[in-house]
């Protein structure tokens, strides 16, 4: 389209405000929560979610800056912008936010063929597929180039083997992306490539894993003999790392990609009063002076986190900042997070330390927050990555030593040496 072919942004808001006030019920439980205390319940949030991305179809806000001719409506991050601003309060598919849209879609965007997309996005859009990562590994930590889960050709497809971890997901999700070794002669980064595949199938085990608040929401998976086509690579064979770089920048960016389907926090927070506000309240410290300071730090701390991953969000990775500057963004959120989390905590006060989910309210969350904080700095990869990243990416510094630079990976030693 052309530039006077598309609805300006403040048409776009006021229209999208009416359709959000007639078409959607407030923002409830399943929204604010992410994880179920059951499967059933979280089965239920899923195909809610599902219904609720339908509904943002039906409706022409699917989509709103992908091309048409893949489903979207072919605009602006203004308008998608615009739209969550005006979501602020409202019900919407949070479970297909990531990493169903960032990274998954937003990787098939970059990368895949014209057919890949007419195929899958379409249906994304309309919610009938949910995509997942297969990045991580229990071998690899954060060392994705490190991959061990083999893809060898076989005719005209790939047959898949090895596992992959902490996939937020995968036990209902529908498609994943996966990161595979297709060539061990190579330094690592050098043989790597990227298939798509769907998940609820014979050769693909599917194992659980509790964490400390009691989630079972990431999954471990265990590839035996899967078979991919080729024509559901996603890049060039050999050249992994050329969509990965993409594939950790879209990561990075997450819930602020011009492609998800979010409320702005600040928005909301302004509609509802932020959490630091609620615990207060609660806690019968919203006149104590001290308290105020903890509140204030903490809405300083939420509105440039969500400033400056909306900056870096904007500039997109072909701007002069580049696709490592997400790396920017991801430490920052990640820190303050900690920091937040644990202003709450404090406030809350004895509650944080034993609470009562039926009776304690906003204040009864902050002591199984306190103790999950450290995530926000582990998953979407972590915050000693990203250090390293803007180091030695952005500021030019020297690069730390690494054994395995430059060696073919087969020859790479991995496990305990022996003496």
């Amino acid at each position: 389209m052309s530039a006077s072919d598309i609805e300006d942004v403040e048409s776009f808001r006021l229209r999208a405000r009416a359709w959000i006030s007639e078409h959607l019920g407030p923002a409830g439980y399943a929204d604010l929560h992410p994880f179920a205390d059951t499967d059933e319940e979280e089965l239920a949030n899923a195909n809610r979610d599902r219904a609720l991305q339908r509904r943002l179809f039906d409706g022409g806000f699917a989509g709103i800056c992908f091309p048409r001719e893949y489903g979207g409506l072919g605009l602006t991050p203004a308008h998608q912008r615009a739209f969550n601003e005006e979501l602020a309060g409202w019900e919407y598919p949070s479970r297909l936010a990531v990493p169903t849209f960032s990274p998954c879609t937003a990787v098939l965007l970059d990368f895949g063929t014209d057919e890949q997309k007419r195929r899958h996005i379409p249906r994304i859009l309309k919610g009938e597929e949910v995509w997942c990562q297969f990045l991580s590994e229990p071998s690899g930590g954060s060392d994705v180039a490190g991959a061990l889960t083999s893809a060898v050709r076989d005719g005209d497809g790939w047959i898949l083997n090895g596992s992959k971890v902490w996939t937020s997901t995968a036990w209902w999700g529908d498609w994943a992306l996966c990161l595979a070794r297709t060539n061990w002669d190579v330094p690592k980064h050098q043989g790597l490539t990227v298939f798509m595949l769907p998940i609820q199938q014979s050769g693909i085990e599917i194992r659980r894993i509790e964490r400390l608040n009691g989630s079972t929401e990431s999954c471990e998976e265990f590839l035996t003999d899967v078979r991919v086509p080729d024509s559901d690579r996603i890049g060039a064979v050999d050249d992994g790392w050329t969509v990965g770089s993409r594939w950790m920048y879209h990561e990075r960016v997450g819930h602020n990609s011009p492609y998800v389907t979010r409320p702005v926090t600040a928005f909301g927070a302004a509609r509802r009063g932020s959490p630091a506000v609620r615990v207060a309240r609660e806690a019968g410290l919203i006149a104590d002076s001290a308290a105020r300071g903890l509140i204030g730090e903490s809405r300083m701390l939420q509105l440039v986190t969500e400033s400056l991953l909306h900056r870096l969000a904007s500039a997109g990775p072909g701007s002069n900042l580049g696709e490592h500057a997400a790396a920017v963004g991801r430490l920052f959120s990640g820190v303050s997070s900690v920091r937040r989390t644990s202003i709450a905590f404090e406030l809350a006060g004895d509650i944080g330390a034993a609470w009562d989910e039926d009776e304690d309210g906003a204040a009864a969350e902050c002591g199984m927050n306190f103790l999950m904080r450290q995530t926000t700095c582990i998953g979407g990869g972590t915050t000693e990555i990203s250090r390293n990243v803007i180091a030695e990416r952005l500021l030019g510094m020297p690069r730390e030593p690494a054994p395995d630079r430059g060696v073919p990976f087969r020859e790479v030693p991995r496990g305990p040496r022996q003496r």
